[in-house]
């Protein structure tokens, strides 16, 4: 589950598998018609994709991974996702297990889930992943295994500070990398500069063409990124950094950015770590979570 949207994935066995993608609803555009916001909507909308995706696998499901971005009690209830902020107080693993009655259910943080699955594909046990889309989000993997660990949290490399005097995150601080880089700030600053509203589709193809609106917006979230991906390095060692998420894995270019960034802040007796895409693109929590379904 994302901000934005929402990938499903059964797989069983075999190699038959079906899969679909959906956004979540958005408010109606009158202030005056706008309802209070809720989950009653969303949650709507994910039974009925999660029903439709069963009538096409057609079989039982013996048990479900769930990768989330919002951050969880010991009961499984949101506490808070800035994301979708009408879904505080949700009780999301009981709604869950309303979903799928017959399924043992598990849920992780997206992130950690993410790092996991592109740690599995590129065979590689010590790597930082950033995942940059709605928000960003990521993880940590030494040795094999997520950090901070089981019963310590996530890894929150979205809420790394690289800039103290920057934009005001969602999470309350000034300068998170989240604020600067993810999709949605790159697309304000782009605003800014162009004067006009920009959807993503009119980015890229700014970024493209090198309209010098579309690369200085881009540039600054590269930069961004990339002293985050320095301090990680700095930290954890890893032999290998890759960045997805469906925002990065849709602007050609942008992780070539990142990593001529990274490569200029690199210090003497510390050679750059190779900064690469992630090879799931904005999948690689999904398929995290079909690993957390099937380690069950």
């Amino acid at each position: 589950m994302g901000g934005t949207k929402v990938a499903l994935r059964i797989e069983g066995d075999g190699a038959r598998a079906v899969g679909s993608v959906f956004r979540w609803p958005t408010a109606p555009e009158s202030p005056s018609t706008r309802p209070r916001p809720d989950g009653t909507r969303d949650l709507a909308a994910l039974a009925r994709h999660v029903g439709l995706l069963r009538a096409d696998w057609g079989g039982p499901v013996e048990a479900v991974g769930v990768a989330m971005p919002a951050t969880l009690d010991g009961e499984g209830r949101v506490v808070t996702w800035p994301g979708r902020p009408h879904w505080t107080g949700l009780g999301l693993r009981e709604e869950l297990r309303g979903l799928f009655p017959e399924a043992a259910v598990r849920i992780a943080d997206d992130g950690d889930l993410a790092a996991l699955a592109e740690a599995g594909r590129a065979g590689c046990r010590n790597l930082v992943y950033l995942g940059v889309g709605t928000g960003i989000g990521g993880g940590v993997v030494v040795d094999g295994r997520p950090i901070p660990g089981p019963g310590r949290g996530s890894c929150e490399v979205g809420h790394v500070v690289v800039d103290r005097a920057g934009e005001r995150c969602d999470c309350g601080r000034r300068g998170c990398v989240q604020a600067l880089a993810s999709g949605p700030a790159t697309l304000r600053r782009a605003a800014g500069l162009l004067g006009l509203p920009v959807p993503f589709e009119a980015l890229r193809e700014g970024f493209t063409a090198g309209a010098d609106w579309a690369v200085s917006a881009v540039e600054e979230s590269g930069e961004a990124l990339a002293a985050a991906v320095t301090g990680l390095c700095e930290l954890t060692r890893p032999e290998l950094v890759l960045i997805g998420g469906g925002f990065a894995s849709g602007l050609p270019g942008f992780v070539p950015l990142v990593a001529e960034h990274a490569g200029r802040l690199a210090r003497p007796g510390a050679p750059p770590v190779p900064v690469r895409a992630a090879a799931l693109g904005g999948l690689s929590s999904l398929y995290g979570a079909v690993s957390l379904a099937r380690g069950h």
